[in-house]
């Protein structure tokens, strides 16, 4: 470079401090198939959102696939048994038993004989679309419960039949419904409730190799908008042990749905395109056998 009077000089080092910063590149959104790995088509959210407006949602979504479950469980039973509607729309339906008959069940089933009743009927009844796949989403709201007897049994049948357990628990139940079946799998809803460290998720992951965790509503995953940076590491290491879910517990939840699948869409785009292609899809597909169609 030749030499440059001082009042050249100057102006330069003046421009090169003034330049505005060069833009940091956006992450793109991953746009590739979804699999809902956490969908509730409750009695509540028949009326307002018939079949068609739900399966338009996924379809217009970009969900391939859901783990469908239901209170009572006829809202299952008719996803699966569309079987028309579903395939013009895209979507591949994973039906589970659930163990609620109304809201009272949510607080009793693990010690309710008439429950496992109820689940044996069910599972020997089937569906349209094929055996049921899995039990719950449940709930316990005392970790102390998971010792119920009907807890135990109901973990036991799932790892007999190889059926999958929809499981909304802290981390403490995780542990003792592990202890009662330990080749169980077992998605973890909102990948623990109340926060459960992020240190002990990842405990939890390593001393179970069967257990998956789903992130909806789970606390600190975005941080403004963006992956937090110790769930980003984690989803970049382990993407193979996590699944997306909507929770449609609400009818709310189903009048967003677009939103709340776009939602992940963005963050899963901040991952490498592997990790988030497992997390939004494969695991999901790889869990129950499914191609996308």
């Amino acid at each position: 470079m030749p030499h440059l009077p001082g009042w050249a000089a100057c102006g330069l080092l003046a421009l090169a401090f003034c330049a505005p910063a060069r833009a940091q590149p956006q992450p793109q959104t991953y746009a590739g198939p979804l699999f809902d790995a956490h969908l509730h088509y409750n009695v509540e959210a028949q009326q307002p959102h018939p079949l068609a407006d739900v399966l338009g949602r996924m379809q217009r979504a970009g969900v391939r696939a859901i783990v469908a479950n239901s209170r009572p469980n006829a809202g299952t039973q008719d996803l699966a048994s569309a079987r028309e509607a579903t395939r013009a729309a895209g979507v591949q339906v994973v039906p589970f038993v659930r163990l609620y008959r109304n809201r009272a069940d949510y607080n009793g089933w693990f010690a309710d004989e008439s429950i496992y009743r109820m689940v044996l009927e069910e599972l020997a009844r089937g569906t349209a679309a094929g055996p049921y796949r899995g039990l719950g989403e449940f709930h316990l709201y005392d970790s102390a419960n998971a010792d119920g007897p009907v807890a135990r049994q109901l973990m036991q049948l799932a790892a007999e039949r190889g059926l999958v357990v929809l499981a909304h628990v802290d981390d403490d139940a995780i542990d003792k419904l592990m202890a009662h079946a330990p080749q169980a799998r077992l998605i973890w809803a909102h990948t623990g409730i109340g926060g459960t460290p992020i240190a002990r998720v990842r405990e939890l992951l390593q001393r179970y190799p069967q257990l998956r965790g789903e992130l909806s509503y789970r606390p600190g995953l975005l941080e403004d908008g963006r992956l937090g940076p110790a769930w980003k590491a984690l989803l970049s290491e382990q993407p193979q042990r996590f699944l997306i879910g909507s929770d449609t517990w609400v009818n709310q939840r189903w009048q967003h749905y677009e939103a709340l699948m776009s939602e992940a869409r963005s963050w899963l785009g901040e991952l490498p395109p592997a990790a988030a292609r497992k997390i939004a899809w494969e695991n999901g597909a790889a869990l129950f056998g499914l191609t996308a169609e």
